[in-house]
């Protein structure tokens, strides 16, 4: 399986207070991350973290990613110094890459773009960066642990998620209608 996700910000304490991440400490907040990754991805998948990794000297970074299960590649994001890219664990590390799953096209940056190769033909933007505080475009989905409740996700979860908060509010502006 491939998974995606963004934004863990591994042992960095400003996520706990600005994103208002749910636990009392960083280390309580890294140990339910890794937990929940490895819960959901096997050591044979594929993961792509779209960017902000981690915190900490390049041997901490390699000790996380060591106790992450699966085939792991980075897409460099604005909070991941050279110790972070350089780290071994990693297999590959790019700035911007682009996917074909199946017949999908995906373009996966850290950063959420306006527009992207391939958008008028059905292209996917992936992204972290915004930690789910942006209206999303249409194709376009922010993959990072705040709006995918802590964990990696797979492209058919995000993309049902999206039908499924459309689908949510039909409902809703429906109920509204009839009262």
């Amino acid at each position: 399986m491939i998974f995606f996700t963004a934004d863990t910000h591994f042992s960095d304490p400003r996520v706990l207070r600005i994103d208002r991440r749910p636990f009392a400490s960083t280390e309580d907040h890294d140990a339910a991350l890794i937990a929940t990754w490895n819960e959901l991805v096997g050591p044979r998948d594929e993961v792509w973290h779209l960017g902000d990794f981690a915190r900490g000297t390049r041997l901490h970074v390699e000790n996380l990613l060591s106790r992450l299960n699966g085939h792991k590649h980075l897409i460099i994001g604005n909070n991941d110094p050279v110790e972070t890219a350089e780290a071994s664990g990693w297999t590959s590390v790019a700035h911007y890459k682009e996917l074909l799953l199946g017949d999908q096209r995906l373009v996966l940056c850290h950063y959420p773009f306006r527009t992207w190769n391939g958008m008028g033909r059905k292209a996917i933007n992936l992204h972290g960066h915004s930690h789910g505080r942006l209206s999303p475009g249409t194709r376009q989905f922010d993959v990072g642990v705040d709006p995918q409740r802590l964990r990696p996700v797979t492209l058919e979860q995000v993309v049902a998620s999206r039908k499924r908060g459309k689908a949510q509010g039909a409902t809703s502006r429906a109920k509204k209608n009839e009262i």
